[in-house]
């Protein structure tokens, strides 16, 4: 397991605690619909493993959004392509990392972590995701048992995602009484953010290193 420091996934969110756009706020979630029909709220399950009788296969997840459901297609084709040939197509793995820096900032937004509307695509933004390719040869090993490997981040995530919601839903009643987004909720929602985003890239094959199991 890599070191925390070491992990090829860190999100960077430049801290907002103070002077937040309460209109913007209150309205936060309808305004972010275009986002989320796009690239999906902020936690999703890129793709899932079903099995029912004999018919086992991979499920795009309702979560990631109409680009996420493109990204989750790229993963099972790259899925294939790593585990015969050892290797992750350059086109397959800028598309996926494409997804997940926009929904790094969709996401931000929508969590409230920051005001700044996100760009539709690639732009600069006040939240961002360090995602570096890597030339390393891939482990077909880890990579053909990728989803059974990623199940308990993926249970973690959702008591996390609850968590969050809870915490989000607090952070909206302070930014419209107060203005100011709490300090300490808002590191737990950047933590929780990065967790996300890890295991999401872990899943869709970016990386072979295991996520740390931390809130950062």
């Amino acid at each position: 397991m890599a070191a925390h420091a070491d992990y090829p996934v860190r999100i960077h969110v430049e801290p907002a605690y103070e002077g937040r756009n309460r209109l913007t706020t209150a309205f936060r979630i309808i305004l972010a619909i275009p986002h989320l029909i796009l690239v999906g709220g902020p936690l999703a399950v890129a793709f899932a493993w079903s099995a029912t009788g004999d018919d086992r296969s991979y499920d795009a997840g309702a979560g990631g959004g109409v680009i996420g459901a493109v990204a989750a297609v790229c993963a099972i084709i790259a899925w294939f392509a790593i585990v015969f040939t050892g290797r992750l197509p350059r086109g397959l793995w800028s598309l996926i990392a494409f997804y997940l820096r926009w929904r790094v900032r969709a996401a931000a937004y929508t969590s409230l972590l920051r005001d700044e509307y996100p760009p539709f695509g690639d732009a600069p933004y006040p939240a961002t995701v360090d995602l570096v390719q890597s030339d390393t040869p891939r482990n077909r090993v880890t990579v053909a048992f990728r989803i059974i490997l990623a199940i308990p981040h993926l249970i973690v995530i959702a008591l996390l995602g609850v968590a969050w919601f809870f915490s989000t839903v607090i952070a909206w009643f302070a930014i419209l009484l107060t203005g100011r987004f709490p300090q300490g909720l808002h590191r737990f929602g950047v933590d929780v953010l990065q967790w996300n985003i890890r295991v999401e890239a872990y899943v869709l094959l970016l990386y072979d290193e295991y996520p740390p199991f931390s809130l950062e």
